[in-house]
């Protein structure tokens, strides 16, 4: 679940761009822009790209990155945004199937348009939105987290960070969040949200908690805030680092980093 902040500016460069319904956005194009998602970890991932409705699935939805290598490929040159993740610990099956310990999209390798399986740590993109090309990026552990990750611009005009979430949180994970591998030991794997792991309507934001009035911080989401304070840690959080990023040349998502 991302977080409704980041929800509402994805929603408001749809309308100011004519979108909405189920068909893709049709827009001026902007200038090229590339994507580039790193592999820094000592374990190989199978990221995941999942497009909001309506935009572009980029690289049929995920594929496969050995540790310590990259996949850079072209943005789309009109508004597009969506959330990126790793899955670790997959196993490979027939037929293009794929089970992963982590962030797990349906038993697929591709994931096209699908989303990953909780707890698993979020970057959120909006690009090309504004008369300015404004890129909007931020990082999420509202849905728990898996692995590391930074979002970095290159060459944009204006206030561009890196925003980060750079711990290894299943170290220090409290125990009741622990996701645990059947297989290694059982090793902590991930880090589940409070909403994942009690599904409470106050934990999850939802009914009469789906404000930001009653939805407030829980003692589980200010472990994330402390360990990761650039982050979104729960559904009507605020970020700690705004930006103002025009038209970089190419946003990198790191893993592990």
């Amino acid at each position: 679940m991302a977080s409704p902040k980041l929800l509402l500016l994805l929603a408001t460069s749809l309308l100011a761009c004519g979108g909405g319904g189920g068909g893709l956005l049709v827009a001026a194009d902007y200038a090229p822009m590339t994507l580039t998602v790193v592999n820094n970890c000592p374990f190989p991932v199978w990221p995941g790209i999942q497009a909001n409705s309506g935009h572009d699935v980029l690289e049929d939805g995920g594929f496969f990155l050995p540790s310590l290598s990259h996949k850079s490929f072209p943005a789309p040159t009109h508004p597009w945004s969506g959330r990126i993740w790793a899955r670790t610990g997959c196993t490979p099956g027939s037929g293009g199937q794929l089970h992963c310990a982590t962030g797990d999209c349906g038993g697929r390798l591709q994931c096209g348009g699908l989303g990953g399986a909780a707890p698993a740590t979020l970057a959120q993109v909006n690009l090309h939105h504004n008369s300015d090309d404004q890129a909007s990026y931020g990082v999420s552990v509202v849905d728990g987290f898996n692995v590391g990750l930074s979002v970095t611009p290159h060459e944009g005009r204006g206030n561009c960070p890196v925003l980060a979430c750079r711990k290894d949180l299943t170290q220090t994970c409290p125990g009741e969040l622990q996701v645990r591998s059947p297989a290694g030991g059982g090793a902590v794997v991930a880090c589940k949200s409070g909403c994942e792991a009690f599904r409470t309507d106050e934990l999850c934001c939802r009914n009469m908690y789906n404000s930001p009035r009653t939805c407030r911080a829980s003692k589980y989401s200010e472990f994330f805030k402390r360990e990761c304070p650039q982050a979104f840690t729960y559904a009507h959080d605020s970020p700690s680092l705004t930006h103002q990023c025009a038209a970089p040349r190419e946003l990198k998502v790191i893993f592990c980093h």
